[in-house]
Order: structure tokens, then sequence, then C-alpha cells
């Protein structure tokens, strides 16, 4: 069973994630907190495998305690369930090694998705025969980060070796721009090299979500430019 600390500064929505933990097989909810700092002692009293985090808490944000625990040494895996939706935290989020990231508000598939991909994750790693400290040839390195992006993709899917963060990264960048955007302006506001952005946006224009067209200067090729698709 996968231990799971639920994080949320606000007691009903925790109780409500709790919930939808508790309907998935093979997890177990080990703790709800409401604040950092309560995080924090439960963490030092009960190890956990996952943490389901807020970013928005009471007394400091969620990234800012990832940062503390990792300081001191603890290495639980943390997903963020935040409405957070700025392009800076969920960078922030990348690089504080956060494997996951669900806006507010979701549904219950939604977060089964990602704790779908975790499961994944650590079958994966759990069936590579590698004791903690080996060292992994490159095809196995290419299934354990193949594994999560692809079955934490939800509906949409995404092929192996694609991470749901990333496409995550790549749909804020959209989201927030008021017009369409080459893939090099993609790449430069997601921090991302342009093949990676290049890859991502072919994904949500044959998912629907982005609208391609085509940009025709005087010399050259024509430039792709890519649109979000509003609902």
């Amino acid at each position: 069973m996968t231990a799971v600390l639920v994080v949320d500064d606000d007691i009903r929505v925790a109780k409500i994630n709790a919930a939808y933990v508790a309907r998935i097989p093979g997890f177990h909810v080990a703790g709800t907190v409401h604040s950092a700092g309560e995080a924090l002692a439960f963490l030092e009293r009960t190890p956990v495998d996952l943490v389901l985090l807020d970013h928005y808490l009471p007394d400091e944000t969620g990234l800012a305690l990832v940062s503390r625990l990792r300081q001191l040494g603890h290495h639980t895996d943390v997903i963020m369930v935040t409405a957070a939706r700025d392009l800076a935290t969920v960078q922030a989020a990348m690089r504080h090694g956060a494997l996951q990231y669900l806006v507010k508000p979701f549904t219950f598939a939604g977060l089964r998705a990602k704790l779908d991909g975790y499961a994944a994750l650590r079958r994966t790693l759990a069936d590579s025969g590698l004791a903690e400290g080996g060292e992994a040839g490159q095809e196995q390195v290419d299934r354990i980060f193949g594994a999560l992006g692809t079955a934490s993709a939800g509906p949409a899917g995404l092929p192996k070796g694609h991470s749901a963060l990333t496409a995550d990264l790549v749909r804020q960048v959209l989201r927030g721009a008021e017009s369409a955007l080459s893939a090099q302006e993609v790449a430069e506001r997601a921090g991302l090299s342009r093949q990676t952005a290049q890859r991502y946006l072919k994904l949500l224009e044959r998912a629907g979500r982005v609208r391609m067209s085509l940009k025709y200067g005087e010399t050259g090729r024509p430039e792709h430019r890519y649109l979000w698709m509003r609902s």
C-alpha cells in the first residue's frame, strides 16, 4: 500500500481529497494536515510515500515546504494539488522535483490518473531489478521516465516518454498568451528546448486543444503558429 499525506489549508477540500485517495486501490491516507508546519511535524513522526501538496498554505508556500523537506533529508515524493496556475509556480514545481501538478478544481478521474501514473512509476522502479544506489542502463532509464507520463496522462493520453508535467507547462504558456505563438516563443516562455516544445504542441494539436496556422513571411518557409482553443 502507498501511504499518502494530504496537505491542504481548506479542511473541506482536504477531506474530499482524502476520500478520493481512499477510493483508489493500492493507496491509503496516512494523515491529513492543513499547514506546512503540521506537514513537517507529521513527516518527522510518520514517513509516507507520497504527499499531495497544496501550494497556498497559511504559514508558507507548498514549494517552500518541499525545499525545507529536501534540506532536512526527506525524500518523500510530491504531487502538487493546487489552484496556482501561474507559469512561474509550475516551473518552480518542476525544478523542485514535483512528479505531477494537478490544477484545482479537478475531478476524481483527474486525481486517479495522477495516482495511477505514480503507481506505474513505483512498479517500474520495482521491476527494474536495481538496488538503491545501483546503476541503470539507457533502456531502464527510458522506462522509468516514461512510466509516469504514459500512465497518468488521462483520457487524452500521452505517448511513451512524454511528461504530463511538461504538457501542463506548455498548456499554461498557451493559455496565458494573447495571440498565437511559434514553437520557439513557447519554448522560450516555458524554459524548454524548441524541439521539446514542438513535440508537445503537435500532441495538443492532435488532441484538438490547439489550433495551428501558418504565417507567411517575405522569404523562406512559412512559420507554424499555435493558438489555445478556449472553451
